[in-house]
């Protein structure tokens, strides 16, 4: 049997002790007489990435429809997500742990794992709190067997990326301490309050761990204290890495992953940004949340003249917001009182929260026939042109000038539309690639079906004023 990524498995415990708690290391392929087999079994990023390749010309002898199915299939994959209206923690509190130790000097990871890992946090941290305004955020790091404090628990990003950008000044180090970073994580995640999630989110580039004790009574503690776990890898599967995500996940092993290539490791990171699904094992929170009422205050902002303390940081600064229960100053919000404890938001913050409770559905593809029945010649949202029908499906209707591409004879990336058009399954209405990715990751709504709900408005406020007319009518 030839061994793989996902088909290895230790035949004794001492293979699996000398191996270091790795699971699924790169090994080459061996039958079951111990001899060199043959044929390797071909692995799932090996045959995406042929994929790539398999370009056709089309009926004009160009290349650019195949290209644009690719680019639109990649889209599309980032896009359909599952949007089904489940129950999620939308007020986090995260701490992200960092592998800051010599494995990251590695350079499969252009230009080194470490470097790339501190470009893609930069964005990691501005789209985590763009999804989740109201969430908390903190960050450790791994070095030399011990945890060190990079950035404070804060709903500040500023705080948050000066403090990555800091990292570029120090080399890494020394090895992780997966059991240290545990318990000082929860140490961190142990006075936040019950209504939030409390999240750790590992970035891991060794395949070791140099801890002082038993790690698997702290797995334990993480378990009770209601942890939960995601790991990224950088090099390979470790079982003491799935262990912890499968047990403090509820079994679900699928927190832990590990980066095949850049684009992978981005991937991986920007899925960490949407909240966690409420488990169905967490009776205490669902009982909770069924009648649990959460306190929050909505302050104001104030000007002053003459700068005063602020009681978060005790900085001088001329303005900031009054807790509307005490009346203290803070910087900036989302943040906790420091006097009495109260959470303090803005109600935009609510609002940028509400989709991830009710995401907007994923849109359809859409086929030559359907388009020439629907008589679509352009995007519904930004106006930009079609394709043209080809002759076979009829004639074309628009006097919009476009490029007949002949699609019946090139054959489309798998997930791309055929008309590079997808529907609204609600509204029906039209819509291009660029479109159907900006209403679901910045807008989370329907231009067609908001502009129908609007005019629907706008008749029933004629039809009531010119109920009213004719009623004055009369009685005049």
């Amino acid at each position: 049997m030839p061994a793989s990524d996902s088909d290895f498995h230790a035949s004794s415990d001492e293979e699996t002790h000398a191996d270091h708690n790795i699971q699924g290391g790169r090994r080459s392929g061996t039958g079951a007489n111990g001899t060199k087999s043959k044929h390797r079994t071909t692995q799932a990023w090996e045959a995406a990435a042929s994929k790539n390749w398999d370009l056709q010309e089309g009926a004009d002898g160009r290349i650019e429809a195949v290209l644009g199915g690719l680019e639109e299939a990649d889209k599309r994959r980032r896009l359909l997500k599952d949007t089904t209206p489940l129950q999620r923690g939308i007020i986090r509190h995260t701490l992200l742990i960092l592998d800051l130790s010599t494995a990251m000097n590695e350079k499969d990871l252009r230009p080194t794992r470490y470097l790339l890992m501190l470009n893609y946090l930069v964005t990691f941290i501005q789209e985590f709190f763009e999804q989740n305004p109201i969430s908390q955020l903190g960050i450790l790091g791994m070095r030399d067997g011990v945890v060190m404090r990079v950035s404070d628990m804060s709903g500040n990003p500023n705080d948050h990326i000066n403090a990555v950008r800091a990292l570029r000044t120090s080399e890494p180090k020394g090895n992780p301490s997966l059991q240290n970073a545990l318990e000082m994580a929860r140490a961190a995640l142990y006075h936040t309050p019950s209504h939030g999630t409390r999240e750790v989110i590992f970035i891991l580039g060794a395949l070791l761990s140099s801890d002082p004790g038993d790690i698997h009574e702290t797995i334990r503690a993480c378990v009770r204290d209601k942890l939960r776990i995601t790991i990224i890898g950088l090099a390979a599967r470790m079982h003491i890495c799935n262990e912890i995500c499968a047990k403090t996940n509820g079994g679900d092993t699928s927190t832990y992953n590990v980066a095949v290539d850049e684009v992978d490791f981005k991937e991986l990171l920007m899925a960490v940004t949407t909240p966690p699904v409420v488990r169905a094992t967490d009776k205490e929170m669902r009982e909770r949340n069924k009648a649990a009422l959460l306190m929050m205050g909505f302050p104001s902002r104030v000007v002053e003249t003459s700068p005063t303390l602020c009681a978060c940081h005790g900085n001088l600064n001329m303005g900031g917001y009054r807790c509307s229960r005490c009346a203290a100053k803070v910087c900036g919000l989302p943040a906790t009182c420091p006097a009495c404890d109260l959470t303090l938001i803005l109600s935009t913050h609510l609002a940028r929260s509400y989709h991830h409770l009710f995401p907007l559905m994923n849109w359809v593809e859409v086929s030559w026939d359907k388009a020439r029945r629907k008589q679509s010649v352009e995007c519904y949202g930004c106006l930009t042109a079609f394709p043209s029908i080809p002759a076979e499906y009829g004639p074309a209707t628009s006097n919009i000038t476009s490029i007949a591409i002949q699609k019946s004879s090139t054959r489309r990336a798998e997930g791309a539309s055929e008309s590079s058009r997808y529907e609204c399954t609600v509204c029906e209405s039209h819509f291009c690639i660029d479109c159907d990715v900006f209403c679901h990751e910045v807008v989370h709504n329907c231009p067609g079906c908001q502009s129908r709900e609007l005019i629907s408005q706008e008749s029933q406020d004629e039809d009531s004023i010119g109920i009213t007319n004719g009623n004055q009518m009369e009685l005049s």
